[in-house]
């Protein structure tokens, strides 16, 4: 029986289109603004165009949409680039284009709308043709200046370019339809004076044209066969077939729409993520904290795992949110079975084995992932010394706490069982060390019986530890009070970012490189800071705790 390959809606639609010729081969692009960081939502438009193109056996660019100078960087190109190729999965883009790269064609384009009758200069400002504009509910109204002679607006508009007019004192708009009931279609702006310095063209221009006029001529002249967007601009569609249509272009590209997708408690508007970089309650536009692309890559997520959620959120028109948690199970799922399951004491106290011979160092054989018996073992040194975690010890403990206590016995995880005989105290009452007895006969893989403990602990050897610091993030937002504030301002959580500077790690850490990643058994997983990174001083951001309550099953791909 043949199986059945469920297809979205824009495959279905791409399918209809090869079918009957409208396309030969199948182009995609992804067209961010460089006014700032890509961010989490961004990813499902990349994932989407670049993962249609693959499928397709088609092509995919990636273009930067430069028409308003006045908030974009060429920082922000590379560091977009960089995203773009990373979550694609470290891959290459060589189709790299500029919105800017048309600017003499987007002005031939309004010439010939001027010469054929479609578009006009108009001196009103910007607030008078908001008024002119009219409301969802009652038509606009034509500007006094909309029957100037095509003569007239040639002139005005030339003008226009070669600098004779002040900023936002004229504008040059597309004639359509005042009373159309899509207030996109009344008269939208296509061009404005701006005397601004462009990252790419320099001083060469003092117009420049708005988006809904630039982004369809840029997909026309790449050869885009679909370009895939986010909802909001399904109200735009009739505007951008508009003017693939009155610029004659012999195969006009095809606008979808899709519902973006929402993360809940977290901080995606870039105007809110730029003060907050400005204001340095953030370390960068790559802080960990944050859900940029360059940020989520620094923490330690995947490419693999942002994909994975894709997957899960999958693609419709229906506008939905999801939980931050699913971006955790998914990075977990990723990492579980491929990653080493590390020792690492991040609050430590020194336990000290007192019937362990002093000088004596072995090496005990620890399995690399308790889960995937295919990456075999490494060796870890234990000695009379050891550290472990402060909490793993209570002089009295509540019931049902099975690590250690006076007179209680646990395993050291992969070691030996030891026995808690005595502590020592500080001036201030604070324990400062653990003394222990341990029993020769329970070395782990001796399959001994003679008795059982319930808890198990991990550890690292004093002598032979690697220290570090460990990077705790929690969320950047008060999950309990949203994120914004009634002013607008954002609900920070004060407790998003803890720094441990006196973190023990086994000594096979030592070796570890930036964005290497790892699990530290009970504790989560974590990866080698790339930002803080120097030889000889690791710093590890933790990517997510261990455990999750979320589940879900990962559809197979198709």
């Amino acid at each position: 029986m043949e199986e059945v390959v469920s297809r979205n809606f824009i495959e279905q639609e791409i399918d209809k289109d090869l079918a009957n010729g409208v396309y030969k081969d199948i182009m995609t692009r992804f067209p961010p603004e460089p006014n700032g960081y890509l961010h989490i939502g961004h990813a499902k438009s990349i994932l989407l165009n670049y993962g249609m193109a693959q499928k397709y056996n088609g092509t995919f660019n990636l273009r930067f949409d430069d028409t308003n100078p006045t908030k974009e960087d060429t920082e922000f190109v590379e560091a977009i680039r960089k995203d773009v190729e990373w979550i694609c999965g470290n891959v290459k883009i060589d189709n790299v284009y500029f919105a800017s790269d048309y600017f003499d064609q987007m002005y031939e384009g309004a010439i010939k709308l001027i010469k054929k009758g479609k578009a006009y200069v108009d001196d009103l400002s910007a607030e008078e043709i908001r008024e002119y504009r009219g409301t969802l509910t009652e038509p606009g109204k034509n500007s006094p200046y909309r029957d100037r002679s095509i003569e007239e607006n040639l002139d005005l508009f030339i003008r226009m370019k070669d600098g004779e007019f002040e900023d936002g004192s004229r504008v040059l708009r597309a004639k359509i339809d005042m009373s159309s009931p899509n207030i996109n279609m009344r008269d939208p702006v296509i061009y404005r004076v701006a005397r601004v310095r462009h990252h790419n063209t320099g001083d060469k221009w003092c117009i420049y044209p708005m988006y809904d006029f630039a982004h369809p001529i840029e997909d026309a002249i790449e050869g885009i066969s679909h370009s895939i967007c986010t909802l909001e601009f399904e109200d735009h569609r009739p505007l951008y077939d508009w003017v693939v249509r009155e610029l004659e272009y012999e195969i006009p590209p095809r606008q979808i729409e899709f519902a973006k997708m929402f993360v809940t408690n977290v901080v995606t508007g870039k105007r809110y993520i730029k003060k907050l970089v400005e204001d340095k309650v953030v370390d960068g536009w790559d802080d960990p904290r944050l859900v940029t692309i360059a940020a989520l890559k620094r923490r330690g997520f995947t490419p693999e795992s942002i994909r994975m959620l894709m997957n899960l959120v999958g693609v419709s028109k229906a506008q939905s949110s999801i939980d931050y948690a699913m971006l955790e199970y998914c990075i977990r799922e990723d990492l579980k079975l491929a990653k080493p399951r590390m020792m690492a004491v991040l609050d430590p106290i020194k336990l000290v084995i007192t019937n362990y011979p002093e000088g004596q160092v072995e090496y005990l054989d620890v399995p690399n992932n308790q889960e995937n018996p295919d990456m075999g073992t490494r060796k870890v040194p234990f000695s009379r010394e050891l550290y472990i975690e402060r909490s793993d010890f209570m002089i009295e403990p509540p019931k049902k706490y099975y690590r250690l206590f006076p007179g209680n016995e646990v395993r050291l995880m992969s070691a030996y069982f030891v026995k808690c005989e005595d502590y020592v105290l500080d001036e201030n009452g604070n324990v400062t060390e653990i003394h222990c007895t341990y029993d020769p006969e329970t070395k782990s893989g001796l399959n001994f019986t003679g008795r059982k403990v319930k808890g198990t602990i991990h550890w690292v050897a004093a002598d032979t530890a690697v220290k570090s610091t460990v990077c705790l993030y929690e969320n950047l937002i008060d999950e309990e009070k949203g994120v914004y504030n009634e002013d607008g301002s954002i609900n920070l959580n004060p407790n998003s970012l803890q720094v441990l500077d006196n973190c023990y790690l086994e000594p096979a850490l030592a070796d570890a490189k930036p964005e290497d990643r790892f699990q530290f058994l009970r504790q989560g997983y974590f990866c080698v800071d790339s930002k803080n990174y120097e030889e000889g001083k690791l710093v590890f951001n933790r990517i997510v705790g261990q455990k999750s309550s979320f589940k879900i099953e990962i559809p197979k791909e198709k």
